[in-house]
C-alpha cells in the first residue's frame, strides 16, 4: 500500500478524465490518516475547482452549519477528511452541475478510504454518494435520508447542501427538526474526544 502522502501526490496529479472535465483537471480532497469523520461528497462545484478548497461555497456553509463546527474545525484535516466521489469539477448541465465522473472512484476511493483508520462516522451527501456508499437501486434521496437511523452512528446520509436543494429542505422539515440536532451532537461528540 503506498503511504498516504504518496497517493495524495498521485491524486492531485492525476488527468484520467481530463478530456472530458470542461476546465480541466483540479482533484480537490482533503483527507489525514486521524481524521474522526469523513465527508463523502459528489465532486466539486465551480468555485471549489476555482479556489482548491473542498466546500468552498455556499453548499460547505450550510454543511458546517449542520454539522455545528466553524470552517477551522472543518477544514483541520486531521479531523475531518473530504473524500468526494469525483475530485474535479465535472462540469455543468440543465438542472445544476453534472455528476461526477464515473473513473475517479474506482481509480483513488479505495486506496485512500483504507487509510482512514481512526474513522468514525462517515457523512455521505447526495444521491450519487449514497449509491456509491449505500447501494439499493432505486431508493430515493429522501427515503434514504428519512431512514438515517438505520445507518446512525457510524455513517448518515444526507442531502446535498447546495442552496438548490432549499425547496426540498421546505418540503421535508423534518430532516432540520430531527437529523441536524443528531449530527451536531455527535459532531461535538467526536470532535471531543
Amino acid at each position: 500500500m503506498n503511504s498516504l502522502s504518496d497517493l495524495l501526490v498521485q491524486v492531485r496529479a492525476c488527468t484520467l478524465c481530463q478530456a472530458h472535465l470542461p476546465s480541466g483537471p483540479r482533484p480537490v480532497a482533503q483527507i489525514d490518516a486521524r481524521a474522526k469523520i469523513l465527508i463523502a461528497g459528489q465532486a466539486p462545484g465551480r468555485k471549489v475547482h476555482e479556489s482548491g478548497v473542498p466546500f468552498d461555497d455556499a453548499s460547505g456553509d450550510r454543511l458546517r452549519d449542520w454539522m455545528g463546527i466553524s470552517r477551522e474545525v472543518f477544514y483541520d484535516p486531521s479531523l475531518i477528511a473530504i473524500v468526494s466521489m469525483g475530485f474535479c469539477y465535472p462540469g455543468t448541465g440543465s438542472s445544476g452541475d453534472l455528476p461526477p465522473r464515473p473513473e475517479c472512484a474506482p481509480a483513488w476511493r479505495e486506496q485512500l478510504l483504507n487509510h482512514l483508520g481512526n474513522l468514525q462516522c462517515t457523512l455521505v451527501v447526495g444521491q450519487y454518494a449514497q449509491a456509491y456508499h449505500f447501494g439499493g437501486k432505486g431508493v430515493s434521496l429522501t427515503a434514504r435520508v428519512k431512514a438515517w437511523r438505520d445507518y446512525w452512528p457510524h455513517q448518515l446520509p444526507l442531502p446535498h447542501p447546495s442552496p438548490r436543494n432549499n425547496r426540498w429542505l421546505k418540503t421535508n422539515p423534518w430532516f432540520e427538526k430531527d437529523v441536524v440536532p443528531s449530527l451536531r451532537s455527535r459532531v461535538a461528540h467526536l470532535l471531543a474526544k
